[in-house]
């Protein structure tokens, strides 16, 4: 009777040992023999890479893994490497419309994770105005910066060029949690001062509110967010010296005519969890497979096929 018993504690032990291993392994799902996968992809990050990101993850569950839950977020391309680059509980994922920062890489190094930069599209920095506004639908390229860089005094649109209306030129902008904000800080203004009276937010929708319903106000940000609110605001042309160039997905190029304006945009992908979470590295290959057809639909200029084939077996190698 009494072996019975020790019998009987020793399978209850067995069990409670094999549920509590199933629930620590929760996101680290593993493929059914029909190939498909469950768990979850976690991802922050960039505001302006949402759209491409949010549509990838959309047509990823609906037509690749539907088990699979991907949740995407935009805290802002420095906000999300702060969740991304944490010791335990980090996003799998973290978007990015600027390269990762030396101190960046120095903390995940600290930390032992292995990181992968994954360039995803580019992306072309765009000025946009009031619909009435009809005398800055075009602007040269000092003009733009002289608009936004404290030095330059440019306080009324009259200071801007002769013949504007002597009105206060109402300046609008991401704020620092964004990679927009410093590629146009550290790309365009060249680390000078942005204007103090710059109005920064968190949001673009905001910053697209906020201009849609100011005659004198001038906004910058990604070109997906701008051409896809054409209703509420004017796209800007921009003359770099050949004459003016309205950003498009023609135009936006890193040799083209408007590369000074051209910037690439990446998702980072934390290697350990990808080996971890065959869900995680799935999600990685479906997104460089696909990711020229999703920048396409969502205001990106796509890539090179070649460059999208590599990234895809650099990360076929690490299954």
């Amino acid at each position: 009777m009494k072996r019975l018993k020790f019998l009987g504690l020793a399978a209850l032990v067995v069990s409670m040992l094999t549920l509590a291993a199933c629930g620590s392994n929760e996101g680290n799902a593993k493929g059914n023999e029909d190939g498909a996968l469950e768990g979850s992809v976690v991802i922050d990050g960039s505001g302006t890479v949402f759209p491409f990101m949010s549509k990838m993850a959309d047509n990823y569950m609906t037509n690749e893994q539907e088990n699979v839950s991907v949740e995407v977020s935009r805290a802002g391309t420095s906000a999300g490497f702060k969740k991304f680059l944490v010791e335990e509980g980090g996003t799998d994922f973290n978007d990015a419309s600027r390269q990762i920062k030396e101190e960046e890489a120095a903390t995940a190094e600290d930390l032992g994770i292995e990181v992968k930069e994954l360039k995803v599209a580019l992306d072309g920095l765009t000025f946009v105005v009031h619909p009435e506004n009809d005398w800055a639908q075009e602007l040269t390229q000092q003009e733009v910066i002289d608009i936004f860089l404290e030095s330059s005094g440019k306080k009324n649109w009259s200071d801007v060029r002769e013949g504007f209306p002597n009105e206060p030129i109402k300046k609008y902008g991401p704020n620092e949690n964004h990679g927009t904000y410093e590629f146009f800080w550290e790309k365009i203004l060249e680390e000078q001062d942005l204007a103090a009276d710059t109005n920064l937010q968190q949001e673009y929708s905001t910053l697209v509110d906020l201009v849609s319903k100011d005659k004198n106000g001038i906004a910058f940000f990604g070109y997906g967010y701008a051409v896809n609110n054409t209703d509420k605001v004017k796209i800007v042309k921009i003359d770099f010296g050949s004459g003016a160039v309205e950003p498009s997905l023609d135009t936006i190029s890193e040799d083209g005519d408007y590369a000074p304006f051209t910037r690439p945009v990446f998702t980072y992908l934390n290697v350990n969890l990808a080996k971890e979470k065959p869900q995680v590295l799935d999600y990685a290959i479906y997104t460089m497979k696909n990711a020229a057809e999703v920048a396409s639909e969502t205001g990106f200029a796509p890539l090179p096929e070649d460059e999208l084939q590599k990234a895809v077996e650099e990360l076929e190698a690490l299954k």
